[in-house]
């Protein structure tokens, strides 16, 4: 047998089985584009997910929980690779970067998004809720980026930010181009307005940050 063939019988490791908590966000992800936000009970995202209604209560007790997940679980798609780039580059340009990562993790979303944006205003406890997880998925975004969400500055700078992604997204939505550069366009926009609130530091190295603590 040549060198560097597999030997008959060997076999690729099977991808890991997604978690029940993943199950069930891309279970009700799915419901949500079918047959809309209001009209979905926890009920129906349990027989999407095929688990028992029980355990969606104990993973999450409610629709709004379960839309603050796939927020988390966007937020650890977009954090998992580390952010390249120049220490001295601007701090909006790294925003830039994350916030481009996070459209691009949606794309398989957008139909569940759209509705979303249609509905979501209409309940305003879900709609309070999915505005708080947006809060802390932008101030990780800047976290991420060198930037402090501390402080009465921090804060407004978060909030800049998420007004800036909310009014991207809308481009976003619309956008059937290959390289998506009305969304790159209409985000280098938007943060160009608030990066005064970004300061100008460079970011410090893994090794300075260390040798801090």
């Amino acid at each position: 047998m040549a060198k560097g063939r597999s030997r008959r019988g060997d076999a690729a490791p099977a991808p890991p089985a997604p978690s029940d908590s993943d199950r069930i966000i891309d279970a009700a992800l799915a419901c949500i584009a079918r047959q809309g936000w209001r009209r979905l009970s926890l009920a129906d995202i349990a027989a999407e997910a095929g688990l028992p209604i029980l355990r969606v209560y104990r993973l999450f007790p409610s629709k709004p929980a379960i839309l603050c997940g796939f927020f988390r679980r966007t937020d650890e798609t977009v954090l998992a690779a580390p952010l390249e780039g120049e220490p001295d580059e601007r701090p909006r340009d790294r925003v830039f970067d994350l916030l481009m990562r996070r459209f691009d993790a949606l794309q398989p979303y957008r139909a569940t998004l759209d509705v979303l944006a249609r509905e979501l205003p209409t309940d305003p406890l879900a709609a309070l809720a999915a505005g708080a997880g947006l809060l802390r998925s932008m101030r990780w975004m800047l976290e991420a980026a060198g930037i402090s969400g501390e402080g009465l500055g921090g804060a407004v700078a978060v909030k800049l930010t998420a007004a800036a992604y909310l009014a991207t997204l809308r481009v976003w939505r619309r956008d059937e181009s290959p390289d998506l550069a009305p969304t790159m366009a209409a985000l280098d926009r938007r943060l160009r307005g608030i990066e005064r609130w970004y300061g100008t530091g460079r970011r410090r190295s893994p090794d300075e940050a260390t040798a801090r603590t």
